[in-house]
């Protein structure tokens, strides 16, 4: 399932969410009262849907509003170290011990922060594995080390208990999703939300690697990549503030069954067409949700927009104009500036800008800024991005 408004990875598996609380304190030390709270102060900088908080003896994860129109929906995990005891006052049926040695991903995004932090021998089971592109974790798959548990209704009970995994880590689709939250408690397995993708912010969304240093008791190195994109995002995104002359109009997506869902304007995908020096038709709204749109009303606005980007399931102008004839006398399609965000992909499926493109923005900013901007970067080589013939 595609998230077209909220910028989730190509394929995403319609999945499920969880109610459970874990524990977490990664820093060694003496085990005080639960109740004896010290530095509480939000480690996070940018992200809105996730906060860790550093008490004395462990660490609170608390996941905010973890789906689509979600209101005033809170969730906290309790990270206690292995081999600790256990804090006073905390249940330990609400607490995830760490490092975490086993991990079940029901995204793809999670395996590219997973893999950041070196830890993706702990990968031990996915949700859809057609639409994973990292060679290593295929290959891992293929060879058994890696099961395929489903996703929703098809969801594999059997082969997460036969795995046996530290956690689950999942994301919510809607409130319908806490459904399948008892299926996977009913197992005693630790399960926690994810709620990167619902992120407005593309370093927002990056700064979510910090939860896996959390789970992995690799703060520093969570925090020094995360700096490290920090500072080449923002770097990046003042050279084309200084440099480009003009803003290009963009469209993004593609109609399904006669329906356009629009990315609104406080969307991931809109913030980076910003920073990239870009004009997003749709800048002026703003939504929770990816907003419906008959494509009559789209193709009028369309007809000022100079490129066309994020083309969904298309892969060339034919298949676009095989959709829908109209589109063929937009103005962008006209002159060729069709580019969609499928360059690095499988055969399967697996799309890496909705896996690595999560953890590294910077990549996207300068490949759409570099599109829209064709003499910015000299001979550039696109990365994310191709254009459609």
């Amino acid at each position: 399932m595609r998230y077209p408004c909220l910028d989730r990875r190509n394929v995403l598996i319609s999945l499920l969410i969880l109610i459970l609380c874990s524990g977490y304190g990664c820093r060694d030390g003496d085990q005080k009262s639960a109740d004896n709270v010290t530095g509480m102060n939000n480690e996070m900088s940018v992200a809105k849907r996730l906060t860790i908080s550093r008490r004395a003896a462990y660490k609170v994860v608390t996941i905010t509003n973890p789906w689509q129109g979600a209101n005033d929906v809170e969730f906290k995990y309790n990270l206690v170290k292995k081999g600790s005891e256990l804090p006073e006052g905390l249940d330990s049926s609400n607490v995830i011990f760490i490092p975490v040695k086993k991990i079940v991903c029901m995204s793809t995004t999670y395996i590219a922060m997973i893999e950041a932090l070196g830890e993706e021998k702990t990968i031990s089971g996915v949700s859809g594995k057609n639409y994973i592109f990292s060679e290593n974790i295929r290959e891992k798959i293929k060879k058994g080390l890696i099961e395929d548990v489903g996703y929703e209704t098809n969801l594999n009970k059997e082969m997460i208990l036969k795995i046996s995994p530290d956690l689950v880590m999942m994301y919510g689709v809607g409130s319908e999703s806490v459904g399948y939250v008892a299926k996977i408690r009913e197992l005693g397995i630790k399960v926690i939300f994810n709620a990167d993708y619902l992120e407005t912010d593309p370093l927002a969304k990056a700064e979510w690697i910090k939860l896996f240093g959390a789970l992995y008791c690799k703060d520093k190195m969570a925090d020094s990549i995360y700096n490290s994109e920090v500072e080449s995002y923002n770097d990046l995104k003042a050279v084309i503030g200084r440099n480009s002359k003009s803003r290009p109009k963009v469209l993004l997506g593609l109609p399904f069954n006669d329906t356009w869902y629009i990315s609104p304007g406080n969307s991931f995908i809109s913030k980076i067409i910003s920073d990239a020096g870009g004009d997003y038709l749709w800048k002026g709204t703003k939504s929770n949700v990816s907003m419906p749109f008959g494509i009559e009303n789209v193709y009028l606005k369309a007809m000022s927009a100079d490129y066309w980007l994020n083309t969904g399931s298309a892969g060339s102008k034919d298949e676009i104009a095989y959709i829908d004839q109209r589109l063929k006398q937009l103005p962008c399609f006209k002159n060729g500036n069709l580019y969609n965000n499928n360059k690095r992909i499988t055969k399967d499926g697996g799309n890496d800008y909705w896996e690595s493109g999560s953890i590294y923005p910077h990549i996207i900013l300068k490949d759409i800024s570099a599109i829209l901007h064709p003499d910015l970067f000299g001979d550039y080589e696109l990365f994310y991005y191709t254009k459609l013939n």
